[in-house]
C-alpha cells in the first residue's frame, strides 16, 4: 500500500450509525451455510488422512504432497473455530462451542483461552498503548533507538522471516498454547488443560494407526504448513506501510478497523482456503460477522470500499517493514535507521561549522 489511498475519516460522525446499521444486516448467521462449510472443509480434511494412511505403505513421495494439502486444508479449519471463538459462525452459542473446541483440537487451540486473548487483540489492535496481546511484537523507532543491544538483538530475531514464519508458528502450537496464561481466569486455564488431553488423546489414536514416527511427520508437516500461512495471513493483515497506529484519546475503533486492518484481495482460490480473512477490516469493524458473509458486507458500501487492497504480489514487501515511525505515521524498514543515523551527523557536522 502506498500513501496515495483516499484517507478514511479518524473519527466518523454521520457515517458511525449508517456502518453499524450496514454490518447489522451482514451479522446473522446461517445454520445451513455453517453446516455447508464445515461439510466442504473438515470430510475432506480427514478424507486427506485416510489418503496419507493408504499411501503411507507405498511412498513418502505421495504421502508429503498430501500432508502439504491438509496444512492448507487446515487454515481454513481454523477460520471456523476462530468464528466459533466470535459467537458468529452459529446462532446458537452451544453449536459455536461444540464446534470451536473440536476445530480446537484439530488446529491445536485450546478454545477459551484463545478467545479470551483474541478478544483482548480486537480491543486494543492499533492502540500503541496497549501492545502485547495477541499482536505482533512491534516497537516505535524512538523505543528501539534507546533499547539494549541485547533487546534490539532480541527484536530483530523475533522479526526475522525464518523466525516469524517458521519457527515461530510451530513454537506457537505446539508448545505456546500448551500452557495457560499467568492472567487467564480458572475457565480459561481449564480449557487449555482439556485441550492438552484431547490433543493427547487424538495423537495416541493416530500414532497406533499411522505408527508414532509416521504421525509426528506428518503432523508436524501439516502444522508447519497451517502455522506459517495462518501467521503470515495474520503478519499482513496488521503489517503494512500506512497502517493505523494511535495512543490514547486519539485511538478510534472505526479508524483501527478500516485503516488498521488490510484488505488482503487474494486469487479466488487462496480466498476459499483462507475463508474470506482477507476481508479483515470488515471483520475488525463487526466481529459478529460469519466468514461467509464478510465479502458481502465489503462490497454493501463505498465506505468499505475506500479500503486499499493488498495484493498477494503487494503483501510480500510488509516482510521488509520493522518499526512504527510515530513521527510520519508509517511502518519502515531498518534502512530507516541508517538514513535516520545519516541525519543526525549531517546535522551536528553542519553545527559545528556554525
Amino acid at each position: 500500500m502506498t500513501n496515495d489511498a483516499k484517507p478514511i475519516p479518524a473519527k466518523p460522525h454521520a457515517d458511525n450509525a449508517a456502518w453499524k446499521e450496514i454490518v447489522l444486516k451482514y451479522q446473522k448467521p446461517s445454520v445451513w451455510r455453517a453446516l455447508w462449510q464445515i461439510i466442504d472443509t473438515v470430510i475432506p480434511y480427514g478424507l486427506l488422512w485416510y489418503l496419507m494412511y493408504l499411501c503411507l505403505p507405498v511412498s513418502w513421495w505421495l504421502v508429503v504432497p498430501l500432508a502439504i494439502f491438509a496444512g492448507a486444508m487446515l487454515v481454513r479449519v481454523f477460520i471456523i473455530f476462530h468464528d466459533c471463538g466470535h459467537g458468529s459462525f452459529f446462532k446458537s452459542r452451544a453449536a459455536n462451542d461444540t464446534v470451536g473446541f473440536i476445530a480446537g483440537v484439530l488446529t491445536f487451540t485450546p478454545y477459551y483461552h484463545w478467545r479470551w486473548e483474541h478478544a483482548i487483540h480486537h480491543s486494543s489492535a492499533g492502540d500503541l498503548d496497549k501492545r502485547g496481546t495477541g499482536d505482533v511484537w512491534t516497537m516505535t523507532v524512538q523505543e528501539y533507538l534507546e533499547s539494549s543491544r541485547w533487546k534490539k538483538f532480541a527484536y530483530r530475531l523475533s522479526r526475522n522471516p525464518f523466525i516469524l514464519f517458521v519457527i515461530a508458528p510451530l513454537f506457537l502450537f505446539l508448545l505456546r498454547q500448551r500452557f495457560p496464561s499467568p492472567k487467564a481466569s480458572q475457565r480459561e486455564r481449564h480449557s487449555v488443560h482439556a485441550m492438552n488431553a484431547a490433543i493427547l488423546g487424538m495423537a495416541i489414536a493416530l500414532s497406533l494407526i499411522f505408527g508414532w514416527k509416521e504421525y509426528l511427520l506428518i503432523q508436524l508437516i501439516i502444522l508447519m504448513v497451517a502455522g506459517g500461512a495462518g501467521v503470515w495471513m495474520f503478519y499482513v493483515q496488521h503489517q503494512f506501510e500506512d497502517v493505523y497506529w494511535e495512543r490514547g484519546e486519539d485511538w478510534s475503533y472505526v479508524a483501527a478497523a478500516l485503516q488498521g486492518s488490510s484488505f488482503y484481495k487474494l486469487p479466488r482460490v487462496l480466498q476459499w482456503f483462507s475463508g474470506n480473512i482477507g476481508f479483515h477490516h470488515i471483520h475488525h469493524l463487526s466481529p459478529r460477522i460469519p466468514n461467509y458473509n464478510l465479502e458481502k458486507c465489503h462490497k454493501a458500501d463505498p465506505l468499505f470500499q475506500q479500503v486499499k487492497p493488498i495484493t498477494l504480489f503487494s503483501s510480500f514487501k510488509s516482510a521488509t517493514y520493522r518499526l512504527w515511525d510515530e513521527k510520519n505515521k508509517r511502518l519502515v524498514g531498518y534502512r530507516h535507521l541508517r538514513e535516520l543515523r545519516k541525519q543526525q551527523k549531517q546535522q551536528k557536522h553542519a553545527t559545528g561549522h556554525k
